[in-house]
């Protein structure tokens, strides 16, 4: 059987180490331009990075390289060292990318030498592996886990119900409802080299999956510092640093087993049935031997029925205790049914006002 020398793996076979130099692909295909160890020299006046070939990235199998599926485009910076080889043979110009290799630079960027960052960015650090921070978890700590550790917030307060006493009334006192305060948790980062997946954009957006024995978390951040982290024992810590908007358009339904506190420094709004659809009811159910207790501790306690019958009905006593006036405005009848005795104490005048005063009764005693 004959065979074709041409084809690739059959004549020339050339490897390479080499540099990113450029990314600024104007096919935007995810390709780099690469100076390339034994091949291109590292004085820039006789080859400047605009005269080196654009390499092709070979993507994994996890992205499919069609139609924008998987991850696009390929994420090499300049200054990164990578190994491929060349399509074209002994021509060198059809360089094809296999993969970046990581190492422990010993000096910072030249920008003026081939084989460096030309926009002097990278690498960020010297004497340093390339490893991400937060997956070796050495001596040098990852900013964004101290500035996390430092804006951990502490002692928000939840409601405070104070004791009241209402007297001349055999049920005397609003029990109170004391308020405490709850934090965010600590931070749970606790990493072990290898086990801990990190990536990191150039802005500083994180993902980590640590495998960390013992320590096993989920961090992901948005460079801001907004983030969700869910922790060793499944606790969900969520940060919003800006506004956070919900928007659904099915239903919501959320079952807390324990309690729940809200804290809120502005103001709250709910409006229920915007479209005025029947049988979209506003229901509040409190279980057995609870309260709700509402306090308002400097303003007003307004409840206005615009269109409709406002109804109470308690199976117990009704108490009350105004400390100023009460002032009761029917434009309508006033009616009243006491199927017991009514006790009206009065300090001072008595003052009934109207065209007729009609008393009913078996028997009737001025004192």
């Amino acid at each position: 059987m004959s065979r074709d020398n041409n084809f690739l793996g059959f004549n020339d076979f050339i490897w390479f180490n080499g540099v990113v130099e450029d990314r600024q692909d104007p096919q935007k295909l995810g390709r780099v331009k690469v100076r390339t160890l034994g091949i291109h020299t590292q004085d820039k006046t006789v080859l400047p990075t605009a005269d080196l070939p654009w390499s092709q990235c070979i993507l994994p199998v996890t992205s499919a390289g069609i139609s924008g599926l998987g991850q696009s485009p390929s994420f090499l910076v300049e200054g990164s060292w990578v190994f491929g080889y060349f399509r074209d043979g002994t021509d060198c110009q059809e360089p094809m990318i296999l993969g970046s290799l990581p190492g422990k630079p010993s000096e910072l960027s030249s920008p003026s030498k081939g084989f460096y960052d030309p926009n002097g960015i990278y690498p960020r650090y010297k004497d340093e592996v390339d490893v991400n921070r937060l997956a070796v978890n050495g001596s040098q700590p990852h900013l964004s886990l101290e500035l996390r550790k430092l804006s951990r917030v502490t002692g928000i307060p939840t409601a405070d119900f104070d004791l009241v006493s209402l007297q001349d009334h055999e049920a005397t006192e609003i029990a109170a409802s004391d308020g405490d305060t709850w934090s965010q948790p600590t931070i749970p980062y606790n990493a072990t080299y290898p086990y801990n997946h990190v990536y990191e954009s150039e802005s500083g957006h994180i993902k980590e999956y640590d495998d960390t024995k013992g320590s096993e978390r989920i961090y992901e951040a948005h460079r801001t510092g907004t983030s969700y982290e869910i922790s060793p024992d499944g606790t969900q810590t969520d940060i919003i640093k800006g506004d956070h908007y919900n928007i659904v358009y099915g239903k919501r339904q959320a079952l807390i087993e324990g309690k729940s506190d809200l804290t809120i420094g502005g103001r709250h709004k709910i409006y229920i049935n915007k479209d005025g659809a029947l049988d979209n009811h506003y229901d509040i159910q409190i279980g057995p031997n609870a309260n709700i207790n509402i306090q308002v501790d400097k303003g007003n306690l307004n409840l206005v029925v615009k269109d409709g019958t406002f109804n109470t009905n308690v199976n117990g006593d009704y108490n009350m205790k105004v400390n100023g006036n009460y002032n009761l405005d029917v434009r309508g009848n006033l009616s009243e049914t006491v199927s017991g005795t009514k006790t009206s104490n009065v300090t001072k005048a008595v003052n009934h006002r109207g065209q007729t005063f009609t008393v009913t009764a078996n028997r009737i005693d001025l004192n």
